[in-house]
C-alpha cells in the first residue's frame, strides 16, 4: 500500500504554511486521500491522480514536488530526496495501471473498436528513464503509520481550518477510540485485535449494525454512528488489504515500541494534569455550594422573623463589603496598569539605549578589526600573503565545485524523472487518441447504418408514393403526411440533437450543391434519399479509404509518371493536392507561353469576336448547380468570360462551341487562376480530345458515339439488346457526356475523380466511365419495359450514383481489358464510314440542288 506522511503547502491568502498530512492511495478510484494524522477516519480531501501530471523542481528545495490536476496544483514535500522520488515513481506507475485498465472497452463492443486496442493495452515500457527507487520504509508504508505524527511548531498550525467538521469528527473519534487502543498498546494501523479474533463478530450481528447505521445515516445529520461503522469497515478493509500485517507487527524492534510507549505516557500525563485542574475547580465550586447551603439552612431553621431579618441584613452587609472590595481592587488594577505602562515605556527606552550602545561597540570593534588587519598586512611577508590568498581561493573553489556537483546530480535526477513523465504522458495521450479514433470510427459506422436505414425508409415511402393512385383515400393521406414529414427533416436539427461526425453541408468544397434541387415535387423525396446515400458513403469511406489514400498522397514529393501515381490518380486526388497535380498534368503536354494569354485579352478588348454574343448567352447557363456561377454577379463569371474569349482568339478554327463553357468553368473552380484555367482548356481541346471534336460538324464526337455503341454491345450485350428492343438511341443521352466530360451529369465528388483520371490518361477514361455508369444501373434499366419510362430514367439516373468507389472499380477493373489501340482502330473505322456517309449526303444534296436549278422557278 502506498501511504505515508508528507508536508502539504497550504495557502491562506498571502500566508503560506507547510502542514503535515497523512497520504493514502486509493487504488479503486486512483485518488490520493490525505488526513491530518494516520489515526483519522475521515479524509480532509483528495487528489485525482488519473488526470494529474507530476513535476519536481530542484530550485524549490529538497523533497519538494508538485501534482498538477486540471483544477489545482498541489505542492508536497517529502522528508528526503529518496522519499520524494519514490512517491513520484509510484504515483506514475499507479496512474499508468489505472488509465491502462480504464482504456479497455467492455465486453460486447464492436470488433472494429476492439481490434486496434488488443495489442495496445499490454504494451510494456522497456525504456527505463528512471531506475526503480528503493522503498524508504521509515517514511512510507505500515512502519511510517506506526510512528508518531511529525510535530509542528504550534498545535494549531497543523489543523485544517477549511474542514472544521471533519476535524471535530476525527478528534472525537480519536478520543473515543484511543482509550480502547491504549489499553492494548496499539495504534489505529495495528490490526492485531481484528486479526486475532476476526470471527468474534458474527455475520448476523454485523449485518444488523450496518442496517441500523444505514437507517440512522438518513435521519441523523451529525453522523454519530457513521464514524464507528466506517471504522469497522476501514479496519476490515485494511485487514484484507494488508496480508501479513500481524507478522510485520511482531517483528517490530524494541526502539519503535519504546517510542510508542513514550508517546502514550506523554499523552496520559497531559490527561492526568487536565483531570487534576478539573478536580480543583470542582472542589472550589463544591465549597461555595456548601456554604450557600448552610446559610440557606440557617435562614429556613430560624424560628422568628427577627432572626431571619438579621440573616438578610448580614447578607446585605456581606454584599456591600464585597462590592467595596471589588471597587478597591478595580482601582488598584488601574493603578498597576498605569505603573506597568510607565515601566514598559522605561524598558523600551532602556532597550533603545542598549541597542545604541551595542551599535557603537560593534562599530568600534569593526574599526579595531580593520586596523588590526591593516597592520597584519603591513607586517606580513608579501609571498606568505599571496599563498594565504591562494589557499583561501582554492578552498572556496573546491566548495563551489562540490556544490556544482550536487546541483548536477540533482538536475540529472530531475531530468530523468521529467523524461519519464513526458514519456508516460505521451503514451497516455497516444492511448487516449487511439481510443478516440476507435470511438469515432464506431460512431461513423453507426451513423452510416442510421443513414442507410433512413434511406431505406424513404425508398419505401417513394414506392408507396408511386402506388398512391391505387391506395384507399385514408392510406394515401397517411403516405402523403409521412412524405411531408420526411421532407421536413433538417440537417441543422439533427446536428443540434446529437453529435454529427460528417454533416452533409449544402455545398461542397468547390461550391457544388450536394443535394440536387429538383423542381418536380415528386422528385424531392428522391433528392432526400440521395443526400442520405452520400452521407452514408462518406461516413463509411472516411477512415477506411479516404485517410489511407490521403496519407499516401502526403508522402509523395515530386510528381513523376509511374504506375503507382496512375493508381492514385484513378482513386481520386484529395482536395488539398488536386490543384497542384492538375497544374503538373497540364504543363507536361501543354507548355504555357509567357504573355500569350495577356495578348489574347488585349485583342478581345480591342476587337469583338463573332462568338462573343453566343458566349454571353451561355454564361448564365453554366453550372447552375454551383454557387460560384449561379448568379450573374458571381465573381467567377467575368473570369470565365475572359477565358472563353481568349480561347476563341487562340483557336480561330473552333472559336467557341457550346460545352467549352462548362470545361473552362470546372478548370476555374479547381485551378482558381484564370490563365491556368485557359491553358487547361487548351490542353483538353487540343491535346486530349481528337481533332474536329468541337468543330462545326462535331464529326469526331459523332464517331465516338458509334464507337461507344460497339463497346456497349461487347461489354453489356443484355443491356444493348434491351435498348434495341425498345428502340432506345443511347447517343441522345451520352453525346453530352463525351462533349463536356460528364459535367452536369455526375455528382461533383465523382465528377472530379473522373476528371482526375481523364486529365492524366485521356479520352479512354470517358469510355470507361460511360460503360461503368450503364453497368452500375444495368439491373434497374432491365426492369423497365417501356420506352418512355426508359428515356425518363436515363435523364436523371447518373445523378443517383453516389458510390464513387464502386463506380471506379467497375470502370477500371470489371471492364478490362480496354486497350487504347482498339479504341484508335474503332475510331479510324467509323471515321471512314462517317466520311463516306457525309460524302454521299453531299452528292445527294448537290444532285438535288442541280435538279431544282434545272426545273427553274
Amino acid at each position: 500500500k502506498l501511504c505515508g506522511y508528507l508536508n502539504k503547502l497550504g495557502i491562506k491568502g498571502p500566508i503560506k504554511t507547510w502542514k503535515s498530512r497523512w497520504f493514502f492511495y486509493d487504488e479503486n478510484k486512483c485518488r490520493l486521500l490525505y488526513y491530518r494524522t494516520a489515526q483519522d477516519i475521515n479524509p480532509l480531501g483528495s487528489i485525482d491522480v488519473s488526470s494529474a501530471s507530476f513535476d519536481c523542481k530542484m530550485e524549490n528545495g529538497e523533497g519538494v514536488f508538485e501534482i498538477r490536476t486540471p483544477s489545482r496544483v498541489f505542492t508536497l514535500k517529502a522528508i528526503s530526496k529518496q522519499a520524494m522520488m519514490y512517491w513520484l515513481q509510484q504515483l506514475q506507475m499507479r496512474r499508468w495501471e489505472f488509465c491502462n485498465t480504464q482504456s479497455r472497452f467492455p465486453v460486447g463492443s464492436s470488433q472494429l473498436v476492439n481490434e486496434p486496442l488488443t495489442g495496445r493495452t499490454n504494451v510494456v515500457d522497456n525504456e527505463d528513464f528512471l531506475p526503480l527507487v528503493k522503498t524508504p520504509t521509515e517514511a512510507v508504508g505500515l512502519k511510517a503509520a506506526s510512528l508518531p505524527a511529525p510535530q509542528t511548531s504550534t498545535a494549531l498550525q497543523n489543523i485544517s481550518l477549511k474542514h472544521p467538521w471533519t476535524e471535530i469528527q476525527n478528534t472525537v473519534y480519536n478520543i473515543c477510540g484511543s482509550k480502547q487502543l491504549w489499553g492494548n498498546n496499539e495504534n489505529v494501523f495495528s490490526f492485531d485485535e481484528f486479526q486475532e479474533h476476526p470471527e468474534n463478530m458474527d455475520e448476523k450481528q454485523e449485518a444488523e449494525v450496518e442496517a441500523d447505521c444505514a437507517v440512522k445515516e438518513g435521519t441523523l445529520e451529525d453522523g454519530r454512528m457513521e464514524p464507528r461503522l466506517n471504522w469497522i469497515r476501514k479496519a476490515r478493509w485494511m485487514n484484507s488489504g494488508f496480508p501479513g500485517s500481524e507478522e510485520l507487527s511482531r517483528e517490530k524492534n524494541s526502539v519503535d515500541k519504546v517510542s510508542v510507549l513514550q508517546q502514550q505516557i506523554l499523552t496520559l500525563t497531559e490527561e492526568v494534569k487536565s483531570q487534576k485542574e478539573l478536580v480543583k475547580l470542582l472542589h472550589k465550586a463544591l465549597e461555595a455550594a456548601q456554604q450557600e447551603k448552610r446559610v440557606s439552612s440557617m435562614y429556613l431553621t430560624a424560628a422568628e422573623d427577627k432572626d431571619r431579618l438579621e440573616l438578610v441584613r448580614h447578607k446585605v452587609r456581606q454584599i456591600a463589603d464585597l462590592t467595596s472590595r471589588l471597587e478597591a481592587l478595580e482601582q488598584e488594577k488601574k493603578e498597576l496598569e498605569q505603573i506597568l505602562t510607565l515601566r514598559d515605556s522605561h524598558i523600551q527606552e532602556l532597550k533603545e539605549h542598549v541597542q545604541l550602545l551595542m551599535e557603537k561597540n560593534h562599530a568600534k570593534q569593526e574599526v579595531i578589526m580593520a586596523l588590526t588587519e591593516q597592520m597584519a598586512r603591513e607586517l606580513s611577508d608579501p609571498l606568505q600573503e599571496a599563498n594565504t590568498i591562494t589557499v583561501e581561493a582554492l578552498y572556496k573553489q573546491q566548495e563551489e565545485i562540490e556544490h556544482l556537483k550536487d546541483d548536477i546530480d540533482a538536475y540529472k535526477t530531475q531530468n530523468q524523472f521529467l523524461n519519464s513523465e513526458i514519456h508516460q504522458v505521451t503514451r497516455l495521450w497516444t492511448s487516449v487518441a487511439e481510443n478516440e479514433k476507435a470511438l469515432l470510427m464506431k460512431c461513423a459506422c453507426l451513423q452510416a447504418r442510421n443513414c442507410q436505414m433512413e434511406s431505406k425508409y424513404l425508398t419505401v415511402l417513394r414506392k408507396l408514393q408511386e402506388a398512391v393512385p391505387g391506395l384507399p383515400i385514408s392510406h394515401a393521406e397517411l403516405v402523403k403526411n409521412l412524405i411531408q414529414e420526411a421532407l421536413q427533416w433538417d440537417v441543422k436539427e439533427e446536428a443540434e440533437e446529437g453529435f454529427n461526425l460528417n454533416p452533409v453541408s449544402e455545398y461542397d468544397e468547390y461550391g457544388f450543391m450536394t443535394v440536387p434541387d429538383y423542381e418536380i415535387e415528386d422528385w424531392k423525396l428522391l433528392a432526400k434519399i440521395q443526400a442520405l446515400e452520400i452521407k452514408s458513403n462518406k461516413l463509411r469511406s472516411q477512415e477506411i479509404v479516404e485517410k489511407p489514400l490521403r496519407d499516401r498522397w502526403n508522402s509523395i514529393g515530386e510528381l513523376n509518371p509511374s504506375a503507382e501515381l496512375k493508381s492514385l490518380i484513378r482513386s481520386g486526388i484529395p482536395v488539398e493536392h488536386r490543384q497542384r497535380v492538375w497544374r503538373w498534368m497540364v504543363s507536361r503536354h501543354c507548355s504555357p507561353v509567357p504573355g500569350h494569354y495577356q495578348r489574347l485579352l488585349e485583342q478581345s478588348r480591342s476587337t469583338e469576336h463573332p462568338a462573343c454574343r453566343q458566349i454571353e448567352l451561355d454564361l448564365p447557363r453554366t453550372l447552375t448547380n454551383n454557387k460560384h456561377f449561379s448568379s450573374p454577379t458571381s465573381h467567377l463569371i467575368p473570369k470565365l468570360r475572359r477565358v472563353l474569349l481568349a480561347f476563341s482568339w487562340h483557336n480561330p478554327a473552333i472559336g467557341y462551341c457550346q460545352g467549352l463553357n462548362r470545361l473552362a468553368a470546372v478548370a476555374l473552380l479547381v485551378l482558381e487562376d484564370e490563365e491556368s484555367a485557359f491553358w487547361c482548356l487548351v490542353y483538353i481541346v487540343e491535346n486530349l480530345m481528337p481533332a474536329d471534336y468541337y468543330s462545326d460538324t462535331l464529326i469526331t464526337s459523332q464517331v465516338d458515339q458509334r464507337v461507344f455503341k460497339d463497346f456497349l454491345s461487347e461489354k453489356l450485350p443484355r443491356l444493348m439488346a434491351h435498348f434495341e428492343q425498345y428502340r432506345i438511341d443511347v447517343s441522345l443521352i451520352t453525346f453530352n457526356w463525351f462533349l463536356v466530360a460528364f459535367v452536369d451529369s455526375l455528382v461533383s465528388d465523382i465528377l472530379l475523380r473522373v476528371w482526375d483520371a481523364f486529365l492524366y490518361e485521356g479520352t479512354k477514361v470517358i469510355f470507361r466511365y460511360a460503360l461503368a455508369i450503364f453497368k452500375y444501373n444495368e439491373e434497374e434499366i432491365l426492369r423497365i419495359h417501356d420506352s418512355v419510362e426508359i428515356y425518363q430514367y436515363l435523364r436523371f439516373f447518373t445523378r443517383m450514383i453516389v458510390d464513387g468507389r464502386k463506380l471506379m472499380n467497375i470502370a477500371f477493373n470489371d471492364l478490362n481489358p480496354f486497350p487504347m489501340k482498339l479504341l484508335r482502330n474503332r475510331r479510324s473505322m467509323h471515321r471512314e464510314e462517317l466520311d463516306a456517309e457525309l460524302c454521299e449526303l453531299e452528292q445527294i444534296k448537290a444532285a438535288y440542288v442541280k435538279e431544282r436549278a434545272e426545273q427553274g422557278p
